[in-house]
């Protein structure tokens, strides 16, 4: 037979995990493409037929800030931190709007491509961890307008900006455990995407977005860095603004309980993925 008209035909065999061990995080390297297409994907929806496009990127946490300035900034005076209430509200939104975004669509991530699931195999994994890298476009949007504000209040920049990207990557890890939780439960019981948005909600005034996490007292400080997002708030306020704060025991914490939640989230989202195809 000619070579040129031999086939080669490659065996694969998929085997469902065992195990709470067995993650084969590996493959989603291997599906690195389709990662890629599902994340342009979610972008694309986003702005398709809108009137203002990637302006809502910058209306709905300017709109926020304008909110909580007039709320808790101008009415209950909360303390900033000596840093003006505007950017110090605006800089905490900017990673919660990442964060807050990420698990919205990664919740109905899983149930809102039942069609693929169910007719081809993919690491299901990719589903809540494109949905929650999708937001980034929006996020670096907001960023540009924090940039105009930290110069209009005169804030310097310092070197401090370099490490910014490590609190946007915890920003994402969180989101990604938070969504991984999520979407497998919203297989199971499909009420939990009217839960997500009162669960946000209070997740949003139980993190120092709209005070400073310098008002919680000493003895409830160690219970109120379990929060995740505390560490992060904080993180990103310190790098961007410069403020006097000790990252210590509060910080690492926060840091810690990521990491416990992430690795949570992995492995209950590797154990119920076996069933998604019988019950989407």
């Amino acid at each position: 037979m000619n070579k040129k008209n031999q086939i080669l035909v490659q065996e694969v065999v998929v085997e469902p995990p065992r195990g709470w061990f067995h993650l084969r995080l590996d493959e989603l390297w291997e599906f690195r493409e389709l990662a890629f297409f599902l994340t342009w994907r979610d972008i694309a929806v986003r702005y398709k037929q809108t009137g203002l496009g990637v302006m809502w990127a910058i209306i709905q946490p300017v709109v926020t800030m304008v909110i909580f300035s007039v709320i808790f900034g101008k009415y209950a005076k909360l303390p900033s931190d000596g840093i003006p209430y505007p950017i110090f509200s605006y800089t905490a939104l900017l990673p919660w709007q990442l964060f807050s975004s990420g698990i919205s669509n990664a919740t109905s991530s899983v149930v809102g491509n039942q069609n693929m699931i169910t007719k081809t195999y993919f690491p299901r994994l990719i589903l809540p961890v494109s949905a929650v890298i999708s937001g980034l476009v929006d996020f670096g949007i907001a960023f540009i307008i924090l940039f105009g504000m930290m110069f209009y209040y005169h804030i310097p920049f310092t070197t401090r900006i370099l490490v910014v990207p490590i609190f946007i990557l915890l920003t994402i890890i969180t989101s990604l455990s938070a969504g991984m939780w999520l979407s497998a439960l919203n297989v199971e019981y499909r009420d939990i995407k009217y839960v997500t948005p009162f669960l946000m909600q209070v997740w949003q005034y139980a993190t120092p977005i709209a005070y400073s996490s310098s008002l919680i007292p000493q003895k409830w400080q160690a219970l109120y860095s379990l929060n995740p997002m505390t560490g992060v708030m904080d993180g990103f306020r310190w790098a961007m603004l410069g403020q006097n704060i000790e990252l210590g025991s509060m910080f690492f914490l926060s840091i810690l309980a990521v990491l416990i939640f992430f690795l949570g989230g992995l492995f209950y989202f590797q154990r119920m993925e076996k069933n998604f195809a019988d019950k989407v």
